[in-house]
């Protein structure tokens, strides 16, 4: 009788922990915290599964999710938040999140205009233009970006390739899982979409685990200009950093 009772209490054990893992769907109303009304468009992105959604006209989401995965929420013009999936959430399936908008103090912003005098061979030397190159290297499929605002990228190429105890082999090494992630948020069309329109780096930042300005520094390990790392959107950034990684571990393996 004591041995059934210890078998009974473990299958409840095993079979009640099943259902916390267990994939679920998830959903939720949000709205603005100032005036109470449901905000349309905002997307959610769940950070352990690389899925991603948005809300409808009034508000309302769902996602798949499990016990304590981290739900990410980003809309134009509110500050972004972060909200834990709970037991009491997964059994009552479904909650109200309000999110607060930002204070944003705008800039002057002063445009210079060129002082062109009408002669095209003249005006061509006046007007700035940024050349990016991409050197190719043999053994690796993709090349290294480099231009003028890289100087000496050549150089920082080849000594980062071979130089084993480089921040980009350390940082790669690391974190395969984490890079793993960003494949797999490509394949998610939502997410895609998402990231398309951002260049605050934020979502990639979060995945990664680490801070913004250390994505800067991995793509110019990578060789990227300093005019692609500004101006790309958080999509190109993603596939940058995923080009750079496979090329890792193409150098790795040989």
């Amino acid at each position: 009788m004591r041995y059934f009772v210890a078998f009974l209490f473990l299958l409840l054990s095993t079979s009640f922990y099943g259902q916390e893992t267990t994939l679920k769907r998830v959903s939720g109303t949000i709205s603005s915290a100032n005036t109470m009304l449901p905000l349309s468009n905002v997307n959610i992105i769940n950070m352990n599964k690389a899925k991603g959604t948005i809300t409808d006209s009034k508000g309302f989401f769902e996602i798949e999710a499990t016990l304590n995965d981290t739900l990410h929420i980003t809309s134009i013009g509110f500050q972004s938040l972060r909200v834990r999936v709970t037991n009491d959430w997964i059994k009552n399936g479904t909650t109200r999140i309000q999110l607060t908008e930002k204070a944003i103090a705008l800039e002057e912003v002063v445009i210079k205009r060129y002082e062109l005098t009408g002669y095209l061979e003249v005006d061509s030397k006046l007007i700035p233009e940024k050349e990016n190159y991409r050197y190719s290297i043999s053994g690796l499929p993709e090349g290294y970006e480099v231009g003028e605002n890289s100087p000496n990228a050549f150089s920082r190429v080849v000594s980062s390739i071979f130089n084993p105890a480089d921040m980009l082999y350390n940082f790669f090494g690391n974190k395969p899982k984490e890079l793993k992630k960003l494949k797999d948020m490509k394949k998610d069309d939502t997410v895609r979409n998402l990231l398309e329109t951002k260049y605050d780096r934020e979502t990639i930042a979060l995945l990664l685990g680490v801070e913004k300005k250390d994505i800067a520094e991995i793509l110019q390990h990578c060789s990227y200009s300093d005019s692609f790392i500004q101006t790309a959107n958080d999509l190109q950034i993603l596939d940058a950093i995923s080009q750079c990684y496979e090329e890792y571990r193409v150098l790795k393996k040989k």
